[in-house]
């Protein structure tokens, strides 16, 4: 069966300003051009698409919006045709709003600090070189699809303690969540029910016999109370842990070979100074920032000037955000030695993104890998670079030509 056949059509856009959808396929071709247009209009942009939706067009209203869990409710983090109820613990902290989120997200921060992550480095390492002996005989490879997907996928799963060779089904699983139920419910209950069969046995087995994994991280955690958490809570942060954790930053890691692959002077340039990279990688996440979040209008408030009302959702869109001119000056220039980079690409309020650390090494690692053995790579001419739907957006197809 086809996307196509799954994901029922909407009809095409003729005014962005006031009637946007962010699964129009120009925006997933190209939305930039689309964003200058609505934020030279308005910093609050609405559509009665989607039950009704805001969407912040402003690095300011995006801000003020990612601040205020007073009028605005996290318990949806994805804009979709339709608002099933929500599910308690669905994938905590992110769909936690205040007071429980702050326990929620303080609990999974030791296994992604600095120093957590620099231990998995030299598995992310060695995951990328054995994707790279794969294809280098080659002289070409879909990028997105060889070498980008699996890189986070495999380190997610090892993180996990679950078996890295169940990567594509993982894949298949984020693909139905994040973009085929946006106009499809049944996809996103399917993953979920699927997911859930899946982890269980992993959960009762590190229940019995603990490891050094995330799930059984999560199994000797104790919530605020000093009580073990919740079975919904511990498999709804596994689920977020592969749901945030793998479509991102494939995305990011893509987005950012894209760049380097048609822009020649780019590759030279951190080829000949690799200490760019860390600055680099911010860039990348600034200009190509892969994570559009959701939020819910709780109550009635105002955000620069425009009102807004309960019964609405909003789209958080961080990657316009990053493009805003008032907060970045030429903010539709990719300059890899940028030095002030205030980006919102993982978020910004307490829903700050909790794996930060470990995406931007996964992004850096892949480049600084693929770089050493494939150093001179361009895009196939002859090939159309195909984009991800609506959440996450990133590069799914992506012929590159190299040797």
């Amino acid at each position: 069966m086809s996307d196509a056949s799954i994901m029922p059509a909407h009809p095409p856009v003729t005014d962005w300003v006031n009637d946007f959808d962010h699964t129009d396929p120009r925006w997933t071709e190209n939305p930039y051009p689309i964003w200058d247009q609505m934020r030279a209009v308005t910093p609050v942009a609405h559509t009665n698409r989607f039950q009704g939706c805001y969407m912040p067009t402003t690095y300011e209203a995006v801000r003020q919006i990612s601040h205020d869990t007073e009028h605005f409710s996290s318990r949806r983090v994805i804009v979709r045709d339709e608002r099933p109820e929500v599910a308690r613990n669905a994938a905590p902290p992110i769909t936690s709003d205040p007071p429980e989120h702050k326990p929620a997200k303080q609990l999974l921060l030791p296994p992604f600090t600095p120093d957590a992550v620099k231990k998995l480095e030299p598995r992310v390492r060695a995951i990328c070189s054995e994707l790279i002996d794969g294809f280098l005989a080659d002289g070409k490879c879909d990028a997105a699809q060889a070498y980008t997907k699996y890189i986070p996928v495999r380190t997610m799963a090892y993180l996990l303690g679950i078996p890295e060779s169940d990567s594509d089904l993982f894949v298949k699983w984020i693909h139905q969540i994040l973009e085929l139920s946006i106009k499809n419910e049944s996809m996103l209950v399917q993953a979920v029910q699927e997911m859930t069969a899946y982890f269980t046995p992993y959960v009762e087995a590190r229940r019995n016999s603990p490891g050094d994994d995330l799930i059984s991280y999560l199994l000797k955690a104790r919530d605020k109370n000093g009580q073990p958490l919740e079975d919904s809570h511990v498999m709804g942060t596994v689920r977020l842990a592969l749901i945030a954790g793998i479509d991102t930053t494939w995305s990011a890691i893509g987005a950012s070979m894209w760049h380097l692959a048609r822009t020649p002077s780019d590759r030279k340039r951190l080829l000949a100074e690799p200490e760019l990279m860390p600055t680099a990688v911010e860039e990348f996440l600034r200009a190509y920032a892969p994570v559009t979040m959701a939020r819910e209008v709780m109550k009635e408030t105002t955000v620069q000037g425009c009102p807004m009302k309960p019964g609405n959702t909003v789209l958080l869109s961080f990657p316009s955000a990053n493009r805003d001119p008032k907060a970045f000056p030429d903010a539709d220039k990719v300059l890899i030695d940028r030095k002030q980079n205030p980006h919102s690409a993982f978020g910004l309020g307490v829903h700050r993104c909790v794996g930060s650390n470990l995406a931007r090494m996964e992004i850096t690692v892949a480049l600084e890998e693929w770089l050493k053995r494939i150093p001179e790579f361009r895009l196939d001419p002859a090939d159309k670079v195909t984009w991800s739907q609506g959440t996450v957006r990133g590069p799914r197809r992506m012929q590159i030509l190299f040797g």
